[in-house]
């Protein structure tokens, strides 16, 4: 004990095998796996959160700093492209479906969060377990027709999740790149697109190192004061750019092909369902997360709200000509709104870790399973591993034709899938083992959510594959 807590106050790593024995305790391997180290202080022989494993103890995060990750994690690029989605919902529209679509997802993250608990307390050793190892114990522990559908969910989830977060974190690096190379430009740097996005590598490179979420905090914290501040300074130019146009002149309601393009940045847009988890496990007081006035409803509510204010405003001032970043639509020319436009920028761009984080998490575990050197040499490796992905995702930026289109694609493909129909299956398997446990209600309410996915997993996907066609053609 005192030489994990001499290595935590050096910032090191270690890696411990108990005097007599070949395994650790299984709650310090899982850990372990998890975040790829130990760090020091973060086991102690505290019982609690339901699953009377060991508990963490180091690093646990307040309230404050849960809903910090978490807000960050629900309006990084989806929230400058709110004028993007009222154009393709329209003003009435986008305004009644995105509060629907908000209960709905926290709806849907509670019922995930419900699975986790039951699914603690019905594994012996373990205090916590995130979104994928939640999706394999329910099913390994619902009816038996489903226990061996138990390793295939968990391989789904853990695709979806991978796909997600590499999406977002490709966009990132799009919307940087688009804000950057408008200010650029306009100062006599006349460099390629490709170029500016190869200047943004080193910076995304580095944060993306952190492994633990309480270190990623600091930069979390400036990134939503960057966003907040890009986000005023651009709704300030908006209301300060002559009189507003009138309300008569956008459309109010929109159908067919437009509807399913807003359907996907809607789901987007609500991008923190992967974070629940995580979040909730790290928190000093689970219980205060998913709380009536917890930090899930009070993050959800504040974030619906921005989204409404800002897609509406945004869509009033430049109707059809609003881009899939709201920062693309300043004036360029104006010094301050260059600043507007760089300062937005980075504080979507801060986001990049906290996505991340969530993709190494899920992908460090398996392979250091399997894989001898990276059980030999576990930090190398990791970072090898890190430093591969980072590209991966700059690879895939730097053939991105148009920002709005993907951000409907990756919203209706993966994020449906994360937000609502594995959610659903869980509550559907949970009831299962109870005895009239899946009531008339819950029944009802169940198949209307997956119906909605289902529609918009469809008609979304298509649509935004169709247009990126197009746009590649």
């Amino acid at each position: 004990q005192k030489a994990i807590e001499a290595a935590g106050k050096m910032g090191r790593t270690l890696e411990i095998t108990p005097v007599g024995q070949e395994k650790m305790p299984a709650n310090l391997e899982k850990h372990q796996e998890a975040g790829g180290n130990l760090e020091a202080g973060n086991v102690s022989s505290d019982s609690g959160g339901g699953g009377g494993g060991a508990k963490r103890r180091g690093h646990e995060t307040s309230d404050l700093e849960a809903a910090t990750h978490l807000f960050k994690g629900s309006v990084g690029a989806g929230l400058f492209a709110m004028g993007d989605c009222f154009k393709n919902g329209g003003l009435a529209g986008a305004t009644i479906l995105l509060p629907i679509i908000a209960v709905m997802c926290v709806h849907c993250e509670r019922m995930l969060i419900k699975g986790s608990v039951l699914a603690v307390e019905r594994t012996p050793g373990v205090d916590f377990l995130d979104y994928p190892e939640t999706v394999e114990k329910c099913f390994e522990h619902g009816p038996r027709p489903l226990r061996r559908m138990s390793r295939f969910m968990k391989l789904v989830v853990e695709m979806f999740l991978c796909v997600t977060q590499f999406g977002f974190c490709a966009i990132y690096f799009v919307f940087i790149t688009e804000n950057l190379h408008q200010v650029l430009q306009q100062n006599g740097v006349d460099i390629s697109m490709s170029m500016v996005m190869l200047i943004t590598l080193l910076p995304a490179m580095i944060p993306s190192l952190m492994t633990n979420l309480k270190y990623i905090s600091p930069v979390s914290l400036f990134a939503n004061v960057a966003l907040l501040f890009g986000l005023i300074a651009t709704l300030t130019i908006a209301f300060s750019d002559g009189p507003m146009p009138s309300i008569k002149e956008r459309h109010l309601f929109t159908g067919g092909a437009q509807l399913s393009l807003f359907f996907g940045t809607a789901l987007f847009s609500y991008e923190g369902i992967a974070l629940i988890l995580p979040l909730r496990n790290s928190m000093r007081k689970p219980e205060n997360f998913s709380s009536r006035f917890g930090v899930l409803n009070t993050t959800m509510f504040l974030t619906t709200a921005l989204f409404i204010f800002t897609g509406f405003v945004s869509y009033v001032r430049w109707g059809e000509d609003v881009a899939g970043s709201i920062t693309l639509n300043l004036v360029v020319e104006d010094v301050f709104s260059q600043v507007v436009k760089v300062v937005a920028a980075l504080g979507v761009f801060l986001g990049y870790p906290i996505q991340f984080f969530v993709m190494i998490k899920i992908l460090w575990p398996p392979l250091k399973r399997s894989n001898e050197c990276a059980q030999k040499y576990p930090i190398t490796v990791q970072v090898c591993l890190r430093f591969v992905m980072v590209m991966m995702t700059f690879g895939v930026a730097l053939v991105v034709p148009q920002l709005n289109l993907f951000i409907s694609l990756i919203g209706a493909l993966c994020s449906t899938c994360l937000a609502f129909v594995i959610p659903v299956l869980i509550d559907f398997v949970i009831r299962a083992q109870v005895p009239k446990g899946l009531g008339v209600w819950a029944y009802i309410k169940n198949i209307v959510i997956l119906t909605v996915a289902v529609l918009g997993i469809c008609t979304g996907t298509y649509q935004s594959i169709v247009e990126i066609i197009r746009e590649f053609n």
